[in-house]
């Protein structure tokens, strides 16, 4: 078990390390006041009617870095920073998030895959290295059998969650791509407003990078307890 903890402590210690650099990045980027002077909800609502989307409503929700769409009630929902400010980073976070709208009304096909697999990993995602650490000592005291049975189940859960997690990066970067050509193409920003925004996606989309990484790693590990034990 050391090894297991020596690995979700570094792939701990890197998530907080991107994440705290993106929160800076945000930070230092909602100083970068846009000349057009528009919030957040504005620009949302600007990139929906630029691409035709009539039924997505824009509304705000509580919490820092909660901005999300929801492709269900289809909403676009901005943290009250990025849905009230005027700035880069409220630019960036808004176009990202319609960005979402987007490939939903084109039916993105990385999108729907996401989209079928989150009421599957939203169940099955918690359970999974129970299941499998469970296993593993009824395997150890029963010996092979019902235990070992009991651990693969737990990591076909573990690999789903984790190729939810890969399935998730070209969502998160089409999106980003999405918004920036809006960006770009509209004149929506300044120069200096477009490459503020250009970097604070590109530390947002490294934030699902690193959860990729670390749920692979996860399963791997996992995965050699199961099946290394059995020789």
């Amino acid at each position: 078990m050391t090894g297991y903890y020596i690995l979700i402590g570094g792939i701990a210690l890197i998530s907080w390390l991107v994440s705290s650099r993106l929160k800076s990045k945000f930070r230092h980027y909602s100083k970068v006041h846009l000349q057009n002077g528009m919030s957040g909800a504005e620009i949302a609502q600007k990139m929906l009617a630029d691409n035709g989307i009539q039924d997505v409503k824009v509304i705000s929700t509580p919490g820092m870095l909660t901005d999300h769409y929801n492709p269900k009630n289809k909403t676009v929902n901005l943290s009250e920073s990025v849905y009230n400010q005027r700035n880069a980073a409220a630019a960036a976070v808004a176009a990202h998030e319609c960005g979402h709208a987007v490939q939903h009304a084109k039916s993105y096909q990385w999108l729907t895959m996401r989209s079928k697999l989150v009421p599957v990993v939203s169940i099955t995602s918690g359970m999974s290295t129970w299941l499998v650490f469970g296993g593993l000592i009824l395997g150890a005291a029963a010996g092979a059998g019902m235990g070992y049975w009991i651990a693969v189940a737990g990591l076909v859960m573990m690999g789903l969650a984790t190729v939810f997690s890969f399935v998730t990066l070209p969502v998160e970067y089409d999106a980003s791509n999405r918004a920036l050509a809006w960006l770009k193409q509209t004149g929506m920003v300044t120069p200096k407003e477009y490459g503020g925004a250009e970097d604070a996606l590109k530390w947002a989309a490294r934030t699902y990078l690193v959860a990729a990484i670390g749920a692979l790693a996860n399963l791997v590990y996992w995965g050699l307890q199961v099946f290394g034990g059995r020789n």
